[in-house]
């Protein structure tokens, strides 16, 4: 015990780091993937391709391989991004990929009816997506949203490829150091609880705004 107590303040700034991203990435991933979400519903030809290419792309290939595309191969071409701003970039486009088709399918699944009622109300349709829509979409994409927002904070894990120290490389550079295992243990317990956390918040927001049909 006394050995936890003495490698957990190192473990913690680990955490720290994870929560960073994760909360960052959390609030960029939402406005983007509505965004692209509507554009592929209701945008210009030209723009539902690129948006198209940009879901089958980010969705169709790893995320660690894209993190190392961002932050190893970009260089060559010029671009030099640091190991935070390639992270949350990584992350942001590949889990808003994920979240715009499933934004983009509960836009779809909202009945038609509605929309000709707005219109009959006088609602342009910013006004009809805003007021109706995308409220009627959120309650109904929750339960897969809060999902992939559980395995984003698992999948932060990754950024220890590219020398971050999240919460796993301090375990690893602590078990390395000590040659000891349980630095593996405690980060295990750590993600264990967090996980355990963010599912009771997701299913409190699922039971609030949850719809009966």
């Amino acid at each position: 015990m006394d050995y936890v107590l003495t490698i957990l303040p190192d473990i913690l700034k680990g955490l720290l780091l994870s929560l960073e991203i994760y909360i960052i990435a959390v609030v960029l991933i939402l406005p983007l993937a509505v965004l692209a979400a509507i554009g592929k519903v209701s945008g210009p030809v030209f723009l539902k391709k690129i948006l198209f290419l940009y879901t089958w792309i980010w969705r169709g290939t790893p995320l660690l391989l894209q993190l190392f595309f961002i932050y190893y191969a970009l260089p060559y071409l010029g671009i030099v991004l640091s190991p935070f701003t390639a992270v949350i970039i990584a992350f942001v486009l590949n889990v808003g990929a994920y979240e715009t088709e499933i934004i983009r399918a509960g836009i779809e699944s909202i009945d038609k009816g509605q929309y000709e009622a707005a219109k009959a109300l006088g609602m342009n349709y910013v006004q009809t997506m805003r007021r109706i829509i995308i409220p009627q979409t959120i309650r109904r994409v929750l339960p897969a949203t809060c999902s992939e927002a559980i395995l984003t904070f698992k999948d932060t894990a990754l950024v220890a490829a590219i020398a971050m120290s999240d919460l796993l490389r301090s375990a690893k550079e602590i078990v390395t150091r000590d040659f000891k295992i349980t630095p593996f243990f405690v980060a295990f317990i750590i993600y264990l609880i967090i996980s355990s956390i963010l599912v009771q918040i997701f299913a409190r927001l699922e039971k609030r705004f949850s719809i009966y049909e």
